[in-house]
């Protein structure tokens, strides 16, 4: 099944746990590979991004390969 970055922006993101995480606002690309390689969060009002890898815009930054399944949701792994 091929998922689009623009399908992708703008989801729910949620931790494989069941949290609320924030809302995926934008996916970095190896531009010389075109592989993905991360995920950026707008993160929920009750989460420390402290706690996470930020990006230069404070957006949660996640490995593109913690992704765990996409559907009405993306579900990323925290382990």
């Amino acid at each position: 099944m091929k998922v689009f970055e623009s399908d992708l922006r703008g989801k729910t993101v949620m931790s494989d746990q069941g949290g609320y995480l924030g809302v995926l606002r934008n996916i970095s690309a190896n531009v010389e590979t075109g592989d993905l390689v991360s995920i950026h969060v707008e993160a929920a009002q009750d989460i420390d991004t402290r706690l996470y890898p930020t990006d230069d815009s404070g957006r949660i930054t996640f490995p593109f390969q913690s992704i765990r399944a996409v559907r009405d949701v993306v579900v990323v792994g925290m382990s």
